[in-house]
């Protein structure tokens, strides 16, 4: 049992889009990444996410609307639901809580897509 120090936690690594593992709680992860530019669209069949704004802006793009974020606020993407995360600006810091199943880019394979994430 160790405590996150999450600014320590965000320092380690500066590489965006690529998620790391900070911590587990049962079979749910808890997520940190960070954000440059727009996403690709994507959906998770089966999973819900949570987006936790740390550090940055986040713009959550939905095919009906999009949904501003800031330092201190999250949204709950449901399962299903078509979504595109973008930073808007530089050093966009997310926290994520998610199964530890989900994969990063959920219904589809790109470059972006990381299989095995590295616990920090």
């Amino acid at each position: 049992m160790e405590k996150v120090n999450l600014a320590e936690a965000f320092g380690r690594f500066q590489d965006p889009w690529n998620p790391r593992i900070a911590g587990q709680v049962n079979q749910t992860a808890i997520k940190l990444v960070r954000l440059e530019g727009a996403f690709d669209w994507h959906h998770h069949e089966h999973e819900d996410e949570m987006f936790l704004v740390v550090a940055g802006q986040l713009r959550m793009k939905l095919r009906d609307r999009d949904i501003d974020l800031m330092p201190g606020e999250f949204l709950i993407v449901p399962r299903g639901v078509e979504h595109c995360p973008e930073a808007i600006g530089p050093d966009c810091q997310v926290l994520l809580v998610e199964p530890d199943t989900t994969l990063n880019t959920g219904n589809v394979v790109t470059e972006r897509t990381r299989e095995t994430l590295e616990r920090i």
